[in-house]
């Protein structure tokens, strides 16, 4: 059955920066330079400095809260906890491929993104102000895609008057939007991990209620069950099931 199914920011922030240049579209690559021509206020570019070294600062934060990374960390982790392997496979391995799922569920936000925001700051033809601005429109629909409706009106009530008013969804802030859709992440991460949990939860008690009949009381369900669990996990093949139905659900 097919179901739709978070930091250490020091740890995969040079993951994460790797991993954008890798799949970053070679049309894409130019470079990005700040001068100090005599046009141009020394003052202003090193703001802007100083703007792009606190945005490369926060990156991994940023990705932890904007994309799909919460939801597909959380329920892999939720999945190797149900299967009762603590460290297989490691921190690194489930962090590697929540960021690479990551990259292939948002590539086309990143995509839009860079041409809409970045590449025009590049040429130097906006400023940074608007290039932000551009630059999180994609963002801002993703999110306003997936959150949930309870979430979002949570966070407008408890937002000052003057961000209360709102006529349309793309006028949501983002200092609104953002933490709504993280919480309504962890609420479906959760879902998905019950879900997780039920068949594995099925096998230790078939097997503590079988060790309990022959009188082997001493002998720990846990070390007789995990074989089971894995190859239960592999028989249904698992992984593809898991991480096939987390892409669809933000596809779908």
């Amino acid at each position: 059955m097919a179901f739709a199914l978070a930091p250490r920011p020091r740890t995969f922030g040079g993951a994460a920066l790797a991993l954008a240049l890798i799949l970053a579209d070679p049309a894409l690559a130019q470079s990005f330079t700040i001068g100090l021509d005599e046009g141009a206020g020394i003052t202003d570019r090193a703001l802007q400095l100083i703007a792009l070294i606190t945005v490369l600062s926060l990156a991994p934060s940023i990705l932890v809260m904007v994309t799909s990374f919460t939801r597909i960390i959380v329920v892999l982790s939720l999945l190797r906890t149900a299967i009762g392997v603590q460290q297989s496979p490691p921190n690194v391995v489930v962090i590697s491929l929540a960021l690479f799922l990551t990259a292939f569920v948002m590539t086309p936000v990143f995509t839009q993104a860079y041409r809409d925001g970045i590449q025009p700051l590049a040429a130097n033809e906006i400023e940074f102000a608007e290039a932000f601005e551009r630059a999180s429109v994609p963002f801002h629909g993703f999110m306003m895609a997936h959150v949930r409706e309870k979430d979002l009106e949570l966070f407008v009530n408890m937002a000052p008057a003057d961000e209360q008013e709102i006529a349309s969804p793309d006028d949501v802030p983002l200092q609104v939007l953002v933490p709504a859709f993280v919480i309504s992440e962890l609420k479906r991460a959760f879902e998905i991990g019950f879900l997780l949990f039920v068949p594995f939860i099925v096998i230790d008690m078939v097997v503590a209620s079988v060790l309990m009949s022959m009188g082997m009381m001493m002998l720990p369900p846990i070390i007789i069950s995990l074989p089971f669990k894995l190859i239960f996990f592999v028989l249904v093949d698992g992984w593809h099931l898991v991480t096939g139905s987390l892409v669809q659900s933000f596809t779908n």
